[in-house]
């Protein structure tokens, strides 16, 4: 089923993100004590609203912004999709929650997407894959994910085993394969059922245009 592309959260959230950043900007560029001030009270304002509204605790969000040096973008996620000759989407079991999301993560500054999916794979579950395509580049906020202080973006490249064996490492509980009606209890802060489901379309249908929102 492909993911709605309806906003996943309270339109609020996604507002208040927005003027957070914007503020943040304003520090970067501030160009005197006033304009300062003025930012950082915008900006405390909508820390404890986005507490309140996501329950994210306030020093969460203030680690993601950190100081502002620097205009703010959206952070860039990116997933391995890897699937078996029997069709089954690999998988790993996140130490952090004892959940089960794509090989995947946050991209790497001096690695392209590509290498970032065949780094991830390997690192996280012992396979070695050769990227084939991009399925979709999308905004997290479509799709169901638990409220988080950042912006992201996702990527999901299609990947073929080459070889390897399964492994476990230090922030990775289990490794498996799994078809869409057997899949396990989901990391939704990583991946989405809907993200599950949008990945098979593509298994059933290599034809398939690339998503993107």
């Amino acid at each position: 089923m492909q993911a709605s592309l309806k906003t996943a959260h309270h339109p609020f959230y996604e507002y208040l993100k927005r003027v957070r950043a914007i503020a943040h900007i304003g520090l970067v560029y501030a160009e005197n004590d006033y304009q300062r001030e003025r930012n950082q009270e915008i900006i405390d304002l909508t820390d404890e609203m986005v507490q309140q509204l996501a329950k994210i605790p306030i020093k969460q969000i203030k680690n993601y912004f950190s100081e502002p040096t620097e205009y703010i973008t959206p952070k860039v996620d990116v997933r391995a999709v890897v699937f078996d000759s029997e069709g089954r989407l690999l998988m790993v079991k996140e130490k952090a929650d004892g959940l089960w999301a794509l090989p995947g993560g946050w991209a790497d500054i001096g690695l392209s997407p590509k290498e970032c999916a065949v780094k991830e794979t390997f690192e996280e579950t012992g396979f070695t894959v050769e990227p084939k395509k991009l399925l979709a580049a999308v905004d997290a906020k479509y799709f169901n994910h638990p409220p988080q202080p950042h912006s992201i973006y996702k990527l999901f490249i299609e990947c073929h085993l080459t070889g390897g064996q399964a492994q476990i490492t230090h922030d990775i509980l289990d490794v498996g394969f799994f078809d869409l009606h057997e899949m396990p209890p989901l990391s939704l802060e990583r991946n989405s059922q809907d993200q599950i489901e949008l990945v098979f379309t593509y298994r059933d249908d290599p034809e398939k245009l690339v998503l993107f929102n």
